[in-house]
Formats: structure tokens, sequence, C-alpha cells
């Protein structure tokens, strides 16, 4: 006889009800898409935000019927794939004292320069180039930094804030 610890549970198989469920969540977030491609095409301001409404109901709307399309077996596995991804992205605890110069260099240098831009242009202009892809790439880095920090560093900012700490 086997007992009930004995015996495995097999992964449930992913049967049309995943996969339409699927479809449904990758449906309600490419809708998004759909605004750009509408600003690109040069569609009224009053249109794009009819549309941006209307897809944040439809995005709502699509992630409930995905969930009970796919039901609570298939969106259990649908957050484990998900999660699972995401747990290989959090960022270790303990940082080297190298990378955590790094860090801090990739954390303040874009904090630094957005908060100097208004001072170099009022006093030299045309000396920074206005490109917005080194806007973008300042944002990047700030991002970047928080990985490159670790989790030990939101405690440390966290830390700041809390009189008692």
């Amino acid at each position: 006889m086997s007992s009930p610890e004995n015996t495995s549970q097999a992964a449930p198989r992913a049967g049309w009800r995943f996969k339409c469920g699927i479809a449904l969540f990758i449906l309600a977030f490419a809708l998004w898409f759909l605004i750009p491609i509408a600003a690109a095409l040069d569609v009224p301001g009053s249109r794009i935000a009819a549309l941006t409404g209307t897809i944040f109901i439809a995005n709502k709307v699509l992630l409930l019927t995905c969930v009970a399309v796919m039901g609570k077996e298939g969106f259990q596995q649908l957050k484990a794939i998900v999660f699972g991804h995401a747990k290989r992205l959090a960022p270790v605890q303990k940082v080297g004292p190298v990378r955590h110069a790094i860090g801090l260099a990739m954390f303040l240098i874009p904090i630094l320069t957005s908060m100097l831009e208004p001072y170099v242009d009022q006093l030299w202009p045309g000396l920074r180039p206005n490109m917005w892809q080194l806007q973008v790439l300042g944002d990047v880095m700030l991002i970047a930094s928080f990985f490159v920090l670790g989790g030990d560093f939101w405690s440390k900012l966290r830390a700041l804030f809390v009189r008692t700490a």
C-alpha cells in the first residue's frame, strides 16, 4: 500500500485551459503597446486618453478572465513560473567593497547630474547635449545600481528615515 507521504504529485498537464489562460495573460499586457502605436500614428490626445482608460479596464477584465479560465491550479502554476524567474533577479544581501563602490557611483552620478542640470544650463548654455538617450541611460544606471548594491542597501537606505536606527 502506498501512503500519502510516498506518492509524489505530478505537475498538472498544460491543457487547453492553461494555454488559453496564458494567451489571455499575454494579451492583457500586450494591449498596452497600442498606446505608443497610436501616438506614433498621430492619433489625437483625447482618443489616446480614451484608449488608455479602455485598456486599463480591459486589462483587469482579461486578468480576471485568465484566472477564471485557468482555474486555481493553473493560476498557481503560472505564478510559480513567473515568480520562479523573478527570484533569480533578487539582489544578494552582502556585497564586497569594490562592488559597493561601483554601485554607489552608479547610484549617485544620475542623481547628481539631474540635480545640477538646471544650473549648468543657466551658467553655460549649450555645454550639455540635450539628448533623451542620455536621460534614459541615467535612469537605467540608477535602477541597475539597486541590483549592484544588493539587498542590504535597502535596509541602510531605510535606516536614514528611521529615527531609532
